[in-house]
């Protein structure tokens, strides 16, 4: 698939997956995702968040079902032709000894010093770097010189330059510095914008915006809706909401 062409329709049917035989994870999944939709994924540890989204890229095949983009299964595509379209921002960065700018254009080697500084700019990280002793041209270590939340805004650069139509966005900051930690999450709505994206929430204030948020339990999807919606109801996403945000008994 043409990564200029890709619209970024993404469409679960049917899908069922394990790691072990004798142990469901995902089953008979269905959800249809529009172009541009924001979809963040909650639930808590051991949900199967981090599952849909790595089947998804096709780190593991389905046991059943399919899951097309675009109308193309993905089964069909080889993992590199499926993996050009979608950019993916972890919560650990990874960043390889050099300079600033060529950590952002790792995934465009062939990418102007313009572009660079464009997708810098587009994900409030340029400010920061042209604060360091040498710019763009600062070297950076693989696990120093930059702090986690520094680090983070680099490789949202580096993801916004290669302009996927598909983003894969883990959206947790509990080790990202609170002096970066608002320009990590505006640097991730910009990165969003006009792009369909599927966000593991942490959070949940940083994804009340979201176009779909689907709540997660032993695999399967047990409530799908708009944050104030799922509020309303009143359920599984209310109850993890309110735990979150559970004020401290004061004496």
């Amino acid at each position: 698939m043409d990564p200029d062409t890709v619209t970024g329709r993404v469409e679960f049917a049917g899908v069922s997956f394990r790691y072990r035989r004798d142990e469901p994870l995902i089953e008979n999944l269905s959800l249809t995702v529009h172009p541009g939709q924001t979809v963040a994924i909650v639930g808590p540890t051991g949900a199967g968040k981090t599952t849909l989204v790595n089947l998804l890229l096709r780190f593991y095949d389905l046991d059943a079902g399919t899951i097309t983009v675009d109308g193309t299964d993905i089964a069909e595509m080889s993992r590199h032709g499926l993996r050009r379209n979608i950019g993916m921002v972890l919560q650990d960065t990874w960043l390889f000894g050099g300079t600033i700018a060529e950590n952002i254009a790792y995934g465009k080697p062939d990418a102007t010093r313009e572009d660079i500084v464009t997708a810098a700019q587009a994900t409030h990280a340029d400010h920061l770097i042209r604060t360091l002793p040498d710019g763009y041209d600062t070297v950076v270590e693989e696990d120093g010189t930059l702090s986690a939340g520094e680090r983070q805004l680099v490789t949202i650069a580096r993801a916004f330059l290669v302009r996927p139509a598909i983003l894969v966005l883990d959206e947790a900051t509990s080790s990202v510095d609170t002096r970066t930690e608002m320009l990590v999450q505006r640097a991730m709505s910009s990165l969003r914008q006009g792009r369909t994206s599927f966000v593991i929430a942490h959070r949940l204030s940083t994804i009340r915006d979201a176009d779909l948020i689907l709540v997660m339990e032993a695999g399967r999807i047990v409530e799908q809706g708009s944050h104030d919606d799922l509020l309303d109801a009143g359920g599984a996403y209310a109850r993890l909401y309110a735990a979150q945000f559970a004020q401290p008994a004061t004496a």
